[in-house]
């Protein structure tokens, strides 16, 4: 192309212009046909190629939350008015691989507002599923489509936390387990998971009504009854003698916290809330065992026919969560010793403490307990708890709780921010009269010993806290977002007990 000379700007004083000038112009811009060379021929246009076919994605598991029903009580008792999921009053489990993508879209048909928690999963923050700071709620009648890819394989739960709402739905009986199985899973005959829930009913099979401050300002809503999988407990399950079977055991009570045993089967702990761990057996064959918590066992069982093992929650006089019986032709294969189950290579293999940040976070409120109370909760009748006298709180019904000083609620301000990739140790103190179930979002955090010479050898998402006590947690803040540290108590989690802080 000849180059493009410049053309004098027409004055317009000048007039119009000349034929000439018109022409003389034309010709410098190159727009007149010259015959002193052949004008090329336009290259003839190549055809855009179309793009690639798009990649259809799997359309998201409908999950409707309704009003439902279940057997609780043996006739002649009416059957219980709960909430349910599709309208099985058993809890969903739901399996992706590690690697594929969760696509839930919960449908609330119930007529409080809804949002659910992946607890345990280091989610996205915008997929953590807390109606009211990570998402607004799902209003009745409304939906909403959860799509996340979890970055770790383990178990996990999935329960309803709304700010100011979170227990309704959850004494109302919605509850399930996410599974991300691993790639190459270890070798077991069979793969059985038991959700514990509890309820608190009245004679006649009812619910008992929802918002009693008595409850949230001391032990939480605990239940009267313990369900397994959607049924009262215990749950029982046959597998040949001789198998190796993994048990995944979670607990999505309200507010039930105790203490598991297991008899007559030798159980090895391969992870804890969801993270491998080297397997070990449970020190005097128990486990605590607070709502959100969650373990993956491994048990070889006796090879002899009609064998029965029972894993027991220690409350009252203890109770049966599930039994297993050895039924069958026996399995012949010979299977290497238990062992880890491998190592999740997301986690770092240390927590470098010397430079991390370090916050307090003090835990006050809830109600005073009289010295002959002990822990008390009317109507707890797993079976025959120690009567003692109720505990007394005479504030604010709403915020009955406060971490730093603040109650939680809706516009919090965080507590703190770090930048992301910084390590992160929190000295929790609990000044209330109860043990406290706690939860952090988003991350795995380490135990700590006392005076910060090592930590305990699992990672963990939730403990309890005893009270009077102090417990430092250290962990990678590599995930960003608002996170919470939050009560599993839901009770005292619609109640204040929570706080949040920022990664950025």
């Amino acid at each position: 192309m000849p180059p493009v000379r410049s053309v004098p700007p027409i004055d317009p004083s000048a007039g119009v212009p000349s034929r000439r000038a018109l022409i003389g112009g034309a010709a410098a811009l190159g727009l007149l046909p010259c015959k002193a060379a052949a004008q090329p021929k336009p290259e003839p246009a190549k055809p855009v190629p179309p793009p690639p076919p798009a990649v259809p994605q799997p359309e998201a598991r409908p999950l409707a939350a309704a009003p439902g029903t279940a057997r609780l009580k043996p006739e002649p008792a009416a059957e219980t008015a709960t909430w349910c999921f599709d309208g099985k009053s058993a809890p969903p489990v739901l399996r992706v691989k590690l690697g594929e993508a969760v696509r839930v879209r919960v449908d609330n048909r119930t007529d409080k507002p809804l949002s659910l928690h992946w607890h345990g999963v280091r989610n996205q923050n915008a997929m953590d599923g807390v109606g009211g700071v990570t998402q607004a709620p799902i209003a009745p009648g409304a939906s909403f489509t959860y799509v996340f890819t979890p970055p770790d394989a383990g178990t996990f739960l999935v329960r309803p936390l709304v700010v100011g709402g979170a227990s309704e739905p959850s004494g109302r009986g919605l509850a399930g387990m996410l599974v991300v199985e691993e790639k190459v899973p270890p070798a077991v005959d069979a793969d059985v998971t038991l959700l514990m829930q509890d309820w608190r009913l009245q004679d006649d099979g009812t619910l008992l009504a929802f918002g009693q401050t008595a409850f949230a300002a001391s032990n939480g809503r605990l239940g009267n009854l313990v369900t397994v999988n959607g049924r009262p407990a215990p749950e029982s399950f046959e597998a040949r003698p001789g198998s190796r079977i993994r048990v995944r055991l979670g607990n999505a009570c309200n507010a039930r916290a105790t203490r598991i045993r297991f008899d007559g089967i030798k159980v090895y702990v391969a992870a804890v809330d969801g993270q491998p761990t080297d397997t070990f057996e449970p020190l005097r064959a128990t486990l605590p065992f607070p709502p959100g918590a969650r373990y993956d066992l491994l048990i070889d069982l006796p090879a002899e026919a009609y064998a029965k093992g029972t894993i027991t929650a220690l409350v009252g006089q203890g109770l049966a969560l599930a039994t297993v019986k050895t039924k069958g032709t026996p399995v012949t294969e010979k299977r290497p010793p238990i062992g880890p189950i491998g190592e999740n290579k997301l986690l770092p293999a240390e927590v470098k403490l010397q430079n991390a940040v370090r916050r307090d976070v003090v835990i006050t409120g809830g109600a005073t307990v009289p010295k002959d109370a002990g822990a008390k909760d009317a109507k707890d009748t797993l079976p025959k708890d120690k009567p003692a006298a109720d505990p007394v709180y005479n504030g604010d019904p709403g915020r009955i709780w406060l971490v730093n000083g603040v109650s939680g609620a809706a516009g919090l301000v965080p507590s703190f921010t770090v930048k992301r990739g910084q390590v992160v140790v929190l000295a929790i103190r609990n000044e209330t009269a109860f043990p406290q179930a706690l939860h952090l979002h988003g991350h795995a955090f380490r135990l700590l010993h006392p005076l910060d010479d090592g930590w305990e050898p699992y990672w963990l998402d939730t403990f309890q806290l005893l009270e009077g006590r102090t417990a430092r947690i250290a962990f990678l803040a590599d995930n960003p977002g608002r996170w919470l540290i939050s009560a599993t108590v839901l009770e005292r989690f619609d109640t204040g007990l929570w706080t949040a802080f920022d990664v950025t």
